[in-house]
């Protein structure tokens, strides 16, 4: 079984998928509880980050059950990759609530896109962000939400490629 060695902890990577599972379960959960108790409607760029957060969840839920050590790399690979597209999307959800648009605009919602506009139409408007993307609602030790969401997106890509690296070697 391949082990992660991180600052002199060594963890089995079938429970660093199972600690990535969790944590984004938790930040999951910590997101619906500002969306139905606090009352902070998601935008566009927050659902996509929720989506992929979610994805995370999966493939740490199926990184739990894999054992054969190809599989381990190429499920620990992907994990980095979605967890770097996450940490793209919080990144460019950060720098639009930096530097907003000077003109503010807060276009359609997120199904609204998905709905009415063709894919090749609605992904590059998701990106574009709109007016509700770059209002800051909540912020904690002075980082909002997107830049919390990056954080551990960045933190999750990198265990990611650590255990991708981690389980090659060890094949």
């Amino acid at each position: 079984m391949a082990r992660l060695r991180i600052a002199g902890f060594v963890i089995a990577i079938p429970s660093a998928f199972g600690l990535i599972a969790l944590a984004c379960a938790g930040l999951l959960a910590f997101g619906l509880y500002l969306q139905h108790v606090v009352g902070l409607n998601p935008c566009p760029m927050c659902i996509v980050q929720r989506y992929t957060m979610i994805g995370l969840l999966v493939l740490g839920v199926a990184g739990v059950w894999v054992r054969r050590a190809a599989a381990t790399t190429v499920l620990s690979f992907v994990l980095a990759l979605v967890a770097g597209f996450g940490a793209f999307v919080a990144a460019r959800q950060s720098w639009l609530q930096w530097y907003p648009p000077e003109v503010v605009s807060c276009g359609r919602d997120f199904y609204g896109m998905i709905e009415n506009f063709p894919i090749g139409r609605a992904i590059p408007m998701i990106f574009k962000g709109s007016g509700d993307c770059t209002a800051i609602d909540w912020t904690f030790l002075g980082g909002t939400i997107a830049n919390w969401s990056f954080l551990w997106f960045v933190g999750f890509a990198l265990a990611g490629l650590l255990m991708a690296v981690q389980s090659w070697r060890q094949r």
